[in-house]
């Protein structure tokens, strides 16, 4: 078995991404649940867990709907409006809806750096406990000191980290990425996802090499047992093919024994997400 812990829809408009910039314009069109069933088959890969790409509640709501519809879809990280002053009724309305795993907010996007730290936002992280949900952390590297403040905040609260904290693989920097990784890594209640790293590097020039220091930082400050798969589909799809991803992937991981390999492939997402 191997669950892809990370990937995404999107019915493509200019003005919901526009993120996806010239370099990435291949990526400007639909990616559903039709596509995405051909290309893990092709894989090799059984399960997935989407995540969300638009800040509303109609994107959570669509991605639920999705994962009604294909048993491939184990779980959904939606969105929901953490911050404001209903989120309590908010989350109420989701109970129930059990592919609903977890939630997550796009941190690195705020204009504010203190964000993650904000009273109203993190007294809605507080109730996700309540509700058995996973929080997502994406930020960039610069954001992890404030990251690791916000963690502390939530002790029993379950954290998985997108795209191993964004680090400046494009300029070979390493620090203080890695001391600040190692810190985190010390909570024992966050994970890590090994994924979204291509996107980081040069998109058509990056090498193995120059994500390897990266991915073996992240294995060796979480360990085997809070490390797992993603892809980032369809977004990687600018930098390398699905099958490619994974493959390198499984290659890192290669040095591993038999049951840390299937870990990070599919047993941490089952156990941090409770997949059934």
């Amino acid at each position: 078995m191997i669950i892809d812990a990370h990937h995404h829809f999107w019915k493509y408009d200019p003005v919901t991404y526009g993120w996806i910039g010239d370099e990435m314009k291949e990526i400007r069109k639909d990616f559903l649940p039709s596509d995405l069933k051909k290309t893990i088959e092709k894989a090799g890969v059984t399960k997935v867990i989407s995540v969300q790409a638009r800040q509303c509640l109609e994107e959570t709501d669509w991605l639920l709907k999705f994962a009604d519809e294909n048993d491939y879809i184990a779980g959904v990280t939606g969105w929901v409006p953490l911050a404001d002053g209903n989120i309590d009724e908010v989350l109420g309305r989701y109970k129930g809806k059990n592919k609903l795993k977890a939630v997550r907010h796009v941190v690195q996007d705020e204009p504010d750096p203190e964000f993650i730290l904000g009273e109203k936002f993190n007294r809605g992280v507080s109730l996700l406990l309540e509700y058995g949900l996973v929080y997502e952390i994406l930020v960039f590297e610069k954001q992890l000191p404030n990251a690791i403040r916000f963690v502390d905040r939530h002790p029993l609260q379950q954290f998985v980290l997108d795209h191993i904290a964004k680090p400046k693989i494009k300029e070979g920097l390493t620090e203080p990425w890695k001391k600040n990784i190692t810190e985190l890594a010390k909570r024992e209640n966050v994970s890590c996802k090994i994924s979204g790293m291509v996107t980081e590097a040069s998109l058509t020039g990056w090498t193995e090499d120059d994500l390897l220091p990266y991915v073996m930082h992240v294995l060796e400050a979480f360990g085997p047992d809070r490390v797992m798969f993603g892809s980032d589909w369809p977004v990687c799809l600018s930098a390398v093919s699905y099958v490619d991803w994974l493959d390198l992937v499984k290659k890192w991981i290669s040095p591993l024994g038999s049951d840390e390999q299937k870990s990070v492939l599919y047993k941490n997402a089952v156990n941090v997400y409770k997949l059934r």
